[in-house]
């Protein structure tokens, strides 16, 4: 277990009074274990100098290795501004190091004294000179000198400094919470090890072997985490169900169903029969319809006398599942209803009552659904759509309106499975890679701002076919930036290029009603053009859109584009994408290049993930997992398959983690994830 020193506030530290505390208060630091933890952003090598003609040639931040051989007068240039002076040489080369308003720095400086310097050299072979150089004596054993994230009234020596103080502080004996099977196994460093080597690292290979058993601990303490939670919501449900005949709902519905919508619905029932609730994600492409499989298992909870919740992220979203679950379910005799935040008090209020006394049998709705206000006759079942939106105390606090009902999320974000399972650790997960019979491939085309009026013409010809299309930027505002503000951008083209058709404009920033009111007109076909943000980015179905036009492309994920791609194409007409873009760099381009070329949400996903890495992929940490400090969950797969390996073998044997040499494992788990209450 760890030590108490270790869980020590940051001040018992020697040289952290309570004001630095306050400093590293600001960078998340409150305990000695934090500081330990606060891992480098990078490195600088000071292990292999160059000359200083060398380094001079360079263009960029350089290495040279010298001596200093004179120390000039100070010179104050004007009131609060000191430049200070020294002559450095390799024996072939001199270059003059500049130091302003920083006394101490230049004492630091011994004449004949040899040093390392690093930073950038400016001038010629005449007149060499670096400015505010990082400086380390010749004989320095800190040859790699860690860079870390800072906050105002820090610096790197000081944070250097309290790092080594910590690390003595403990003598090289730091508690070792890893099993030391898992650790042979797995060909790990002690932790000890690691944190003196990612903190000072001897050469680049220590630093590799430390930072490899620490992502390995991160992701390993996620992984086992999640499975705690999991594990907990293995409680006894009060809502088992006994197996029925769903032909009553497939013979009503106007189409088949995939085999990957069937076998979702049969992994539903099955879960749903047992004792234990169910925990399950129904992850699909863009379009694969899951909201088939959503009324598929409400209506089994319908005939085993249960109510199902379904919470969407937005009214627009919750309205159009109201209204796709009305089409499915109302004539087998489910009665369904809308909960959301437009509704008039008086309104929620009778709804909320009928709701209460078991009127409704499926109810749709945002984040009313959790509000405690919101109670339910009989609730067995709760479906929640796009998770990441979400995170786990939302879903938590919806489930709690019943006796441990079963759980159901969606997500149309397709990730890949490895991720998936440690994102979604505490679910079951069902895939659906088929697309309805029916639907059509969008072509995806990559043009720049000099075909912009070509692809408006493009665009005038589908709407003149009586077709719908959709134009989206990024912004919402004017912006200093050089983006498309979303709002100019529309009035343009009402009164230009799109004079004669009806334009619509939709962003984040309207009202709930405002934004249903400008969506109902697009679905009815009461506007042609619909100039957007990503508002419209999940799940919005529109039939009759045919075309999406997406200005500065390049800002985008290629997920985030795949997904709005995903708004056209969705009815029986030839769907276009037209992605415009005058950033014509490499990267874009290829990234551009991948959506044009493929459909496949999976793949997509795996390219934007090597691109982008996870962080970007969802988008502000929307998928509510704790914040990584290490691992990289896209660049350390294969550690992350590894770690998949080893939580099994250890829950197997061990699932809560209870046993001694588990116990360190365990109190990571729930430090680690103290916001989600699994301790």
């Amino acid at each position: 277990m760890m030590s108490a020193e270790f869980q020590k506030d940051i001040t018992y530290l020697k040289g952290v009074g309570p004001k630095r505390a306050e400093c590293y208060k600001k960078l998340g630091i409150e305990t000695v274990f934090d500081l330990l933890n606060h891992f480098p952003r990078g490195y600088l090598d000071f292990s292999s100098p160059v000359s200083i003609a060398e380094g001079a040639n360079t263009g960029d931040n350089a290495v040279v290795k010298g001596r200093v051989v004179k120390k000039l007068p100070e010179a104050r240039i004007r009131k609060g501004l000191s430049i200070y002076k020294a002559v450095f040489t390799d024996d072939i080369s001199d270059l003059t190091i500049v130091i302003y308003n920083s006394e101490f720095a230049f004492k630091q400086l011994e004449t004949y004294q040899e040093y390392i310097l690093y930073g950038k050299i400016t001038g010629s072979v005449m007149r060499y000179e670096i400015t505010n150089p990082l400086v380390i004596p010749v004989d320095s054993p800190d040859k790699i000198q860690p860079v870390y994230a800072l906050t105002e009234g820090l610096n790197q020596s000081l944070l250097r400094k309290s790092m080594h103080t910590a690390l003595e502080a403990f003598d090289g004996d730091i508690y070792e919470p890893m099993p030391k099977k898992i650790r042979e196994k797995y060909n790990l460093c002690s932790y000890n090890y690691a944190l003196e080597n990612i903190h000072f690292p001897k050469d680049c290979h220590t630093c590799e072997i430390a930072k490899r058993r620490l992502v390995f601990d991160e992701l390993l303490t996620l992984q086992l985490g999640m499975h705690i939670l999991k594990s907990r919501s293995q409680s006894r449900t009060g809502c088992t169900m006994q197996n029925c005949s769903l032909n009553r709902f497939y013979d009503s519905l106007p189409f088949e169903l995939t085999n990957g919508q069937q076998s979702a619905i049969n992994d539903c029932i099955k879960d749903m029969c047992k004792s234990s609730p169910m925990n399950r994600l129904v992850q699909g492409d863009v379009g694969s319809g899951k909201t088939a499989v959503a009324a598929g298992a409400a209506f089994f909870a319908y005939t085993n006398g249960f109510q199902t919740a379904l919470m969407a992220p937005t009214e627009i979203l919750a309205t159009q599942h109201f209204q796709t679950l009305c089409g499915f379910l109302e004539p087998l005799g489910v009665k369904v209803a809308l909960l959301t935040g437009s509704l008039t008090p008086k309104q929620k209020t009778v709804l909320k009552q009928q709701i209460a006394d078991g009127e409704y049998n499926v109810v749709v709705g945002t984040h009313a659904l959790v509000q405690q206000s919101t109670e339910f006759k009989r609730l067995g079942l709760v479906i929640t759509d796009e998770q990441h939106r979400f995170g786990v105390e939302q879903r938590a606090a919806l489930a709690q309106k019943g006796q441990n009902p079963h759980k159901l999320v969606m997500s149309a974000t397709p990730i890949p499975r490895t991720l998936a399972l440690m994102i979604y650790g505490d679910l079951d997960i069902s895939v659906l890679k088929e697309l309805p019979k029916g639907r059509q491939p969008v072509e995806t085309y990559a043009i720049t701002g000099k075909l912009r009026e070509r692809a408006y013409g493009f665009v005038k010809d589908r709407l003149d076919e009586g077709r719908q299309a959709y134009i989206v930027c990024p912004m919402i505002d004017e912006s200093e930036m050089d983006l498309q503000d979303v709002k100019s951008y529309a009035k343009n083209l009402q009164e230009g290029a799109f004079r004669d058709y009806r334009v619509g404009l939709l962003h984040g920033k309207l009202s709930p009603i405002e934004k249903e009111q400008i969506m109902t007109d697009f679905k009815e076909h009461k506007t042609d053009l619909l100039v957007s943000t990503t508002v419209i980015e999940v799940g919005v179905d529109v039939p009759n859109s045919a075309v999406m036009v997406i200005e500065n492309a390049d800002r985008f994920g290629l997920s985030q584009l795949h997904q709005l791609r995903g708004r056209v194409g969705r009815g029986k007409y030839k769907s276009y994408c037209i992605l415009i873009t005058d950033n014509v760099n490499e990267e874009s381009r290829k990234r551009l290049k991948i959506l044009a070329k493929t459909h496949d949400g999976f793949k997509i996903s795996e390219e934007d993930l090597k691109l982008r890495g996870p962080g970007d992929f969802f988008g502000s940490r929307q998928h509510g997992l704790p914040t990584m400090k290490i691992a990289d969950m896209s660049a350390d797969i294969e550690i992350l398959k590894q770690v998949q390996s080893a939580a099994e073998e250890i829950t197997t044997a061990d699932p809560m983690l209870k046993s001694s040499e588990n116990r360190g494992l365990q109190q990571l788990a729930f430090m680690l994830f103290k916001s989600k209450n699994i301790d």
